[in-house]
């Protein structure tokens, strides 16, 4: 075997060109596609990591704006989710819908001592813990005695509540502020819990929804956003026929045409989840198809080279089977180059396709846009597992194998006498 290699290396020497071509169209295979599974896989655990954050048999209903004519009312108008919308989906959905709450939100200034902060002020129900996954780090959520008695109760993110704390000697502690009571404006709210922040979202600081709505909404009858759970809709169809019937019991509470589907939003996180798994199939089929067909092109330009290369070589294979070569030491000969080349330029592309993918992790992995709503990560962890990259380096060194294989059973079968005559 050790002659085999050395006579394989000194074939190299001889031929860079070719050995380098060869080499090229493995190792591009290689890491086109460990790239783009990398990239692709980026995306969609970007896309997976803003679904987990919500409850999936959940909904939010959002106030909008009327775009039909009725009733002798005209389109434009301004809907906002009221009071008795709330007592509606509670009442009449029992069939489907599990837990009501809302939001109320509202802009304030929290301080403690010298220091403040300025974040939205959300007024919730216990479910929104559920609905929107919110971690808790120290101390609790909102629960059903705070909405009850209309507490004045407050929970923090953990940013939050470690800038409240900075004022302080020392490393500031978190759990200390379950307890205490920060000024809300001219009110004084006590901290119940601290919740983790989302590195991609926009954080709030959540209280009892009765009692944001008595000091900031006294006066008005707006509902903020109603939210709820629900269970039994397990299909997109089923859902749409929920929709449809919800959004026209509601906007008959606003005088809004039953077919008007601007007068009232629906956030279905449902059918969201639905949309969203299809299109990741859809982007890992794509992206498979485009590896595979990259893949092949590198197997197409082994398969040349390799050609090539029994056909320059056939004067030295009439040579060798003269002097006694057998048609086997031939063969061997040819699929040990073609192993040897495929597998060497196989792992510097698989090499150079995760040294991408790291690269990718370090930069787009840790960028986030602004939507306005919430932030975001273009890309989580834009890498392929090395049980992948293992598989398409021995696929490229099985179809380099079967591509010289050929050429080689060829040339183990030429005449010696034809071969010296070849051109």
């Amino acid at each position: 075997m050790r002659d085999i290699i050395s006579e394989i290396w000194s074939t190299a020497r001889r031929n860079k060109l070719r050995t380098t071509l060869t080499g090229f169209a493995v190792a591009w295979g290689i890491f086109m596609l460990v790239v783009l599974l990398g990239a692709g896989n980026g995306l969609i655990n970007a896309q997976l990591q803003q679904s987990d954050r919500f409850l999936t048999s959940s909904m939010v209903v959002f106030g909008g704006e009327t775009s039909k004519p009725y009733q002798g009312l005209k389109e434009g108008r301004q809907i906002r989710l009221q009071t008795r919308d709330i007592t509606t989906t509670d009442k009449e959905f029992k069939q489907t819908i599990d837990e009501v709450g809302a939001q109320y939100r509202t802009s304030a200034t929290i301080s403690l001592g010298q220091q403040y902060i300025n974040p939205s002020l959300c007024g919730v129900y216990p479910n929104h813990n559920k609905i929107d996954k919110v971690e808790m780090l120290y101390g609790r959520f909102i629960n059903d005695i705070d909405v009850k008695e209309s507490r004045k109760v407050l929970v923090l993110s953990n940013k939050q509540a470690k800038e409240l704390l900075s004022g302080q000697s020392g490393e500031p502690k978190l759990a200390t502020m379950i307890g205490r009571y920060v000024n809300v404006g001219s009110f004084a709210f006590k901290v119940v819990g601290v919740y983790k922040e989302q590195e991609n979202g926009r954080a709030d600081a959540f209280s009892s929804y009765s009692a944001i709505k008595r000091i900031y909404g006294a006066n008005s009858d707006d509902a903020g956003r109603i939210e709820f759970t629900f269970h039994g809709l397990e299909t997109e169809k089923a859902n749409e026929n929920f929709e449809k019937e919800y959004r026209q019991r509601l906007n008959a509470n606003h005088q809004a045409h039953p077919e008007d589907e601007s007068a009232v939003w629906l956030w279905n996180r449902f059918t969201q989840n639905l949309q969203m798994q299809t299109g990741i199939g859809i982007i890992r089929t794509f992206l498979w198809i485009v590896g595979l067909f990259t893949l092949l092109s590198g197997i197409v330009g082994v398969s040349n080279i390799m050609l090539i290369t029994v056909k320059e070589r056939t004067h030295e294979f009439g040579i060798r089977k003269a002097i006694g070569a057998k048609p086997w030491s031939i063969l061997k000969l040819i699929i040990v180059e073609s192993v040897i080349i495929t597998t060497f330029f196989g792992y510097i592309g698989m090499l150079l396709g995760i040294f991408a993918n790291e690269y990718m992790d370090a930069t787009l992995g840790h960028n986030t846009i602004d939507t306005g709503l919430f932030k975001a990560t273009m890309f989580v962890n834009p890498t392929v597992g090395l049980d992948v990259c293992f598989e398409a380096t021995m696929v490229m060194i099985v179809a380099g194998t079967i591509a010289g294989l050929i050429p080689a059973f060829k040339a183990s079968r030429i005449r010696p006498i034809e071969a010296l005559r070849a051109d």
